[in-house]
């Protein structure tokens, strides 16, 4: 265990030749185990303290002086057990100071008072705190390292910090206001109040109120701004093929940097399980695939931008010139698109009104413990609401699935069906639609139609999750001169012969790539490409496709 990490042992005391006395001896016995830190001024002491519970660490005992000038030893633990109300207390005293000892036992709940001097410690200082201690760890349990967001359950603000953490990788923990005593009590300490909410608390005592997604990223490591001036390839969206691109770019030299606007992964990478990936016969979660990914891809020196998005492609010649969420520019020798889909929004009344606070799209994984013991919905009927409804059961009392068709076997793989089928508290719900949503502050009641006979009626619902298709990530694309379908999803290879205006924008002797959009050197894999099989092995396979087509679009200009 790393020093830091071990819970402390405070002591104060304001002769110097007694406090390193008493350091010596605590060091000799419990350095093993505790960390040892002393001071002669007792309200140095006490500002130490404030600093070291912001941090997050723990004092197991405090051993301090009677007499000192600034405050009596009594009021000094006192005021320290203020800031860690669990900790052990021991006042050192002289033969004189005994009465206020025993006092002090009878009124403050002081644990002990030891004599001085205390020689020899193995007779008459080390018995008395081995027993104090180990009264104390009976009762202790090591409390959360890393980084604490303190908010409102179902603020939306708070939803997306925490969708963006959990789906980067990085360790949080979640205090819901209104339930947790912690999160008033971190509050307190710092100084805020519940209008600065939610606010993100780090473990070096720093904290954020109210931030960015942006400011989180910045603070936490990430990486918003590009670094170089010119890369061979860009690769816009992380998900399973733009992770794959990024692989093959690396790991073949080429300058590569991959953007992605929220977290590597794309709809996979919230997935609670991916069963049917080859070579993982016991499944793996889609975020532990995107972790995967990204360590393999950056370990090849790709440079990763995240959160930012890409919002127009303007060509120069042979150059592709990005624009960035932020203003900033990014000149690239060629491009991939990989920007997936998103979930399309439910048509039904007041949801828009309760996005973050009880309805989600995607997400099953971040907010699965806010549904403990609740009554939750999903709506959709493919791999994704499957896989989030199982997921889901775990932690909720009952977890209905609605469809607008009989059942689920012509749009759900049958390894998920037969998952569904065998826990009890799923229930599956064909032929039903969401027509409202109700609540006051949050979603407390949906409105279903039963779609065989239009009735409808109202039932209690604590969440609901919505996974229903795909509708491509494509629209910052409208001011660009690259075909899309009808549905919007990006054209490439042979199929953009069949567009009029063809013609007018592709000026090369040659047919496109495979891959390759109407614009030479821009190319568009997995999801989001017109004819794409949705899947995560045909993702991958044309992420890493594509790099061979910018490999042979190189070597062209």
């Amino acid at each position: 265990m790393a020093d830091e990490r071990k819970p402390i042992i405070f002591s104060i005391d304001d002769d110097p030749q007694v406090l390193r006395s008493l350091r010596r001896d605590l060091r000799g016995e419990y350095r093993r185990d505790y960390r040892i830190i002393s001071t002669e001024s007792a309200s140095e002491g006490l500002e130490a303290l404030v600093e070291l519970k912001k941090k997050g660490e723990v004092v197991a005992l405090f051993i301090s002086d009677q007499r000192m000038p600034e405050m009596l030893g009594v009021e000094f633990l006192e005021k320290a057990k203020e800031i860690f109300p669990k900790a052990k207390r021991v006042l050192l005293t002289a033969y004189s100071d005994t009465d206020a000892a025993i006092k002090a036992i009878n009124e403050v709940q002081l644990d002990y008072y030891l004599m001085k001097p205390w020689d020899p410690p193995n007779e008459k200082l080390y018995p008395i705190l081995n027993d104090l201690l180990e009264e104390w760890q009976v009762d202790y349990r090591p409390i959360f390292r890393g980084i604490k967001i303190a908010g409102y359950q179902y603020s939306p603000k708070s939803h997306n910090l925490k969708d963006f953490l959990a789906g980067n990788l990085v360790p949080y923990q979640w205090l819901d206001i209104e339930q947790n005593e912690e999160a008033e009590n971190l509050l307190q300490l710092h100084q805020l109040d519940r209008k600065q909410l939610p606010a993100v608390f780090f473990e070096d005592g720093s904290i954020l109120s109210n931030p960015s997604v942006q400011e989180v990223a910045t603070r936490v490591g990430l990486q918003p701004k590009a670094q170089s001036d010119l890369y061979d390839v860009v690769i816009i969206g992380a998900g399973p093929a733009g992770l794959a691109a990024a692989v093959y770019g690396g790991s073949e030299g080429l300058k590569t940097l991959l953007i992605e606007k929220r977290a590597p992964g794309g709809q996979a990478g919230t997935s609670s399980r991916i069963e049917n990936y080859l070579g993982f016969p016991k499944g793996l979660s889609g975020s532990d695939l995107a972790r995967r990914a990204i360590t393999q891809a950056t370990r090849f020196g790709i440079e990763f931008l995240s959160p930012q998005e890409v919002t127009n492609i303007a060509i120069e010649g042979a150059y592709k010139r990005l624009t960035l969420g932020d203003g900033s520019e990014v000149v690239t020798r060629s491009v991939i698109i990989t920007t997936g889909v998103d979930y399309r929004k439910l048509p039904a009344e007041g949801v828009d009104g309760f996005t973050g606070a009880g309805i989600y799209y995607g997400a099953a994984t971040t907010e699965a413990g806010a549904v403990r013991g609740k009554q939750v919905y999903v709506v959709g009927g493919g791999n994704s609401a499957g896989q989030g409804a199982v997921y889901l059961s775990k932690f909720a009392e009952k977890v209905h699935i609605l469809i607008r068709r009989e059942d689920l076997r012509a749009t759900m793989s049958s390894y998920l069906i037969d998952q569904i089928d065998g826990i009890e508290n799923i229930e599956v719900m064909g032929k039903r639609q969401v027509v409202k949503a109700c609540g006051e502050g949050h979603l407390q009641r949906l409105e279903i139609q039963n779609m065989l006979d239009q009735s409808s009626g109202e039932v209690p619902a604590d969440a609901l999750f919505i996974f229903i298709g795909a509708r491509p990530a494509t629209d910052w694309l409208a001011h660009n001169d690259i075909l899309r379908s009808d549905k919007g999803f990006i054209e490439t290879g042979k199929e953009l012969m069949r567009y009029e205006n063809y013609k007018k924008i592709w000026k090369l002797e040659r047919e496109p790539y495979l891959l390759e959009t109407c614009q030479p050197g821009i190319f568009a894999a997995g999801d989001v490409r017109a004819g794409a099989m949705n899947r995560v092995a045909s993702a991958v396979g044309e992420g890493a496709m594509a790099i061979k087509f910018v490999h042979a679009y190189l070597a062209e200009v």
